[in-house]
């Protein structure tokens, strides 16, 4: 099997689309309709990935992922309805993985399943190495001795262009909001303006994209923030 997938959803259609979906594709899934359920399924079952609906019967998908967070790091990917940039937002600033908008496809749902699972595993390899590399196509990323290489060509970058593409780079898969790049870069005090990130960020695609207009490395969100392409992208 390629993973146990826990969902959370309280709606019998969708709950048999995705299970129907998953094991098809040789997924594990388990079904928890409420919140409560949710919690005691995580502990007992140890899903490899978390689907979670946020209009459940007893509890907002939002608190039940707050929960989640305190004590577990499974990646969760939200599936819903609500499909608001300020919620998207919101939902990865509280831990959410990604964000899958209802209805979706079969492909783009397996696709990003695919990309939290790799990036649970990235993050776990590179816990147990002493070397952190990021290497995506002609992109090479040094992220110990903070070099970027592109095409065998070392890439020279400001101070905050090389905290930026380090951000990502530990973090490959993962849309990151523009919030919590702010606030690592500038600090806490920064105001929540994106002018300044997004000047940083078209430097930086000068520098590594063939086409800045049509990234291949760092691809934006709009509304929500930046996601550095998966390792395994091409």
């Amino acid at each position: 099997m390629n993973g146990n997938i826990l969902i959370i959803e309280d709606e019998d259609a969708i709950v048999n689309v995705l299970t129907s979906i998953l094991i098809a594709n040789e997924y594990m899934p388990v079904v928890a309709k409420d919140g409560q359920q949710a919690m005691m399924l995580l502990r007992s079952f140890q899903p490899d990935v978390i689907l979670l609906d946020l209009g459940l019967p007893d509890i907002d998908g939002k608190e039940l992922l707050k929960s989640f967070r305190q004590t577990h790091n499974c990646p969760v990917l939200v599936v819903s309805a609500r499909d608001s940039e300020q919620e998207k937002v919101e939902l990865l600033d509280l831990g959410a993985d990604d964000y899958i908008t209802k209805p979706f496809g079969t492909s783009e749902l397996l696709a990003r399943i695919r990309v939290v699972l790799r990036t649970r595993t990235v993050s776990e390899d590179r816990g147990s190495v002493a070397k952190n590399v990021y290497c995506c196509g002609k992109l090479h990323i040094d992220l110990d001795k903070h070099i970027v290489m592109l095409d065998g060509e070392r890439v020279h970058l400001t101070k905050n262009e090389l905290r930026i593409i380090e951000l990502l780079g530990h973090n490959p898969g993962k849309v990151l909001t523009y919030d919590y790049l702010i606030k690592n870069i500038w600090g806490e005090d920064m105001p929540d303006n994106n002018r300044i990130l997004r000047v940083n960020m078209a430097n930086i695609r000068r520098k590594l994209e063939e086409n800045p207009a049509e990234p291949q490395y760092i691809m934006t969100e709009i509304g929500v923030g930046y996601r550095m392409a998966d390792e395994s992208c091409f």
